[in-house]
């Protein structure tokens, strides 16, 4: 009797582990915060060049979202995240240094 209640209580602790890994990795909740927000997407009329950078440190879509809110704070650009390469695409509607856009990535907290 005390074995089945053991495996009980394990089975319970490893779904409440499995089922919070499953929602940190979805951006609701865990070390990164609220997946609940999305930042508001920025469009350009214009896109004279893109560059991409490396972003490390990103786990999540709240990461991902913080990242692109901060660059597109920058006026005259864009930025867009893909989590699964780390990677953020920055579309230039006007000339602005790449000091800038990394200095706004590392107030984030990540690293370039």
């Amino acid at each position: 009797m005390e074995n089945v209640i053991i495996i009980a209580i394990v089975a319970v602790i490893l779904a409440a582990g499995i089922r919070s890994t499953v929602r940190h990795f979805k951006g609701q909740g865990g070390c990164c915060g609220d997946g609940g927000y999305r930042p508001r997407k920025k469009k350009l009329s214009k896109v004279l060049y893109r560059k991409t950078f490396q972003v490390e440190g990103m786990h999540c879509e709240h990461c991902k979202n913080r990242v692109e809110e901060a660059i597109n704070d920058i006026r005259g650009v864009a930025g867009r995240i893909n989590l699964k390469k780390g990677e953020l695409t920055v579309s230039y509607a006007e000339d602005v240094s790449d000091e800038l856009i990394k200095e706004k990535i590392e107030r984030a907290g990540f690293l370039v």
